[in-house]
C-alpha cells in the first residue's frame, strides 16, 4: 500500500467512535446519536438551547479571554439565560482527514454581534488521540482525552496545546492558557441535552466556564455550510 493511500485510510473514519473504541457503546443512546456524525452517516447535529450561566475569573482573566476572540478561541462575555446554538458537521479536510465541527455561538442581548466558538477535531492516526484545532485559523492544536461515566455521559479533559503559524511550531506553555474538563449528558427526563464546562490553569484556578442545556435535530445532509469551515487548515498534529 502506498503512503498516500494508507494516510486516506487511517485518517477517514467517525471521530467519536474510533477514539472511543468499545467504549462508544457505552455512552447513552442519544450521545451515540449526537457523536456519530460522521461522513458515512450522512447526517449533522444542531442544537439550539440555553447557556444559564456564562463565566469568567477574576478581571485579570480579561486580556486573556479578549486576545481569544480575535479568532474566535474563547469568549470574554459573562451572562445568564444567553441562547446558543452547535453545529456539528463532518466533512474530509484539504488533507483528507475526516473532520467534526463544533462551533458554537452565543447571542448576549444587546449585543450587534454573536459570539462565536470554533473548533475541528479530528483523530492523528500515529497515536489514536482526537486532535482539536481551536479558532478561525487551526492556529491552536489540543490533545483531548475522553472517558464514558456510569450514565452514559461523556468526559472530555484537554492536554497539551501546540501553536502553529507558518514557521511557527512550538509547545504553548500551560503557565499562559488553561485545561478544560467539559461534561456532556442526555436528561430523559427533560428531554434535553446538558453540558458543563470549565477551563482552570494550575496555578491561577478558574479561568471560564459556562453550562447550559439544548436541543437537538439530526438533519440528512452531505454538505457543511461555509460559514462553518476554517479559513485556514493546518496539517501538522
Amino acid at each position: 500500500m502506498t503512503e498516500a493511500a494508507d494516510r486516506a485510510v487511517t485518517t477517514v473514519g467517525a471521530v467519536f467512535p474510533r477514539a472511543l473504541g468499545d467504549d462508544f457503546a457505552r455512552l447513552h443512546p442519544m450521545m451515540q446519536r449526537r457523536f456519530g456524525v460522521s461522513i458515512d452517516g450522512g447526517y449533522a447535529c444542531v442544537g439550539r438551547g440555553v447557556m444559564t450561566s456564562i463565566r469568567r475569573g477574576p478581571w485579570w482573566t480579561v486580556p486573556f479571554l479578549q486576545f481569544g476572540r480575535l479568532r474566535n478561541i474563547l469568549i470574554p462575555d459573562v451572562g445568564h439565560d444567553v441562547p446558543f446554538t452547535i453545529e456539528n458537521h463532518a466533512y474530509l479536510d484539504p488533507f483528507g482527514r475526516e473532520t467534526i465541527t463544533f462551533v458554537r455561538e452565543y447571542r448576549l442581548p444587546g449585543r450587534r454581534r454573536a459570539s462565536r466558538f470554533d473548533a475541528t477535531m479530528v483523530v492523528d492516526p500515529a497515536r489514536g488521540t482526537v486532535v482539536d484545532y481551536l479558532g478561525t485559523h487551526q492556529h491552536l492544536a489540543v490533545d483531548l482525552a475522553f472517558g464514558v461515566e456510569a450514565d452514559g455521559s461523556l468526559l472530555l479533559r484537554s492536554g497539551q496545546q501546540r501553536f502553529r503559524e507558518g514557521a511557527l511550531d512550538f509547545r504553548f506553555p500551560m503557565l499562559g492558557s488553561g485545561y478544560a474538563e467539559l461534561r456532556e449528558r442526555f436528561d430523559d427526563e427533560a428531554g434535553v441535552y446538558r453540558v458543563r464546562l470549565e477551563v482552570r490553569n494550575r496555578v491561577f484556578g478558574f479561568l471560564f466556564g459556562y453550562e447550559g442545556w439544548f436541543e437537538c435535530e439530526f438533519p440528512d445532509t452531505t454538505e457543511v455550510p461555509q460559514h462553518l469551515l476554517p479559513k485556514r487548515h493546518e496539517a501538522r498534529y
